[in-house]
């Protein structure tokens, strides 16, 4: 059996343009999710600052929560804030929640 060299095999995984993660909506994959403690947020902005997918929201110098269809769930944001204003909760209870609610506000 023949084996490939680097060069042979094909390419995948590739960007062909920068300044694109916007038009991909990576929070499907995520187990965790974040939840901010509006009590406890000093709006500090560490989170905005370690987040690696730019999915904290910042409106008029406040911290306003996590754009979901980017956040993969890493918890740095968690990690690093130093109020402990970000709790990670599993997804599928956040899930169940969104579902109680929704019913709750249809009258079922």
């Amino acid at each position: 059996m023949r084996q490939w060299t680097w060069r042979e095999h094909p390419l995948g995984a590739v960007i062909p343009e920068a300044a694109t993660a916007d038009h991909y909506e990576t929070g499907g994959w995520r187990s965790l999710r974040p939840v901010l403690d509006r009590e406890k947020c000093i709006d500090c902005f560490f989170c905005f600052i370690y987040c690696p997918d730019s999915s904290v929201m910042v409106q008029e110098d406040k911290m306003t929560g996590f754009k979901l269809q980017h956040c993969k769930g890493c918890g740095i944001c968690a990690h690093e804030c130093p109020k402990e204003a970000i709790t990670m909760i599993n997804e599928a209870e956040a899930k169940g929640l969104e579902t109680c609610a929704a019913d709750n506000k249809d009258g079922a």
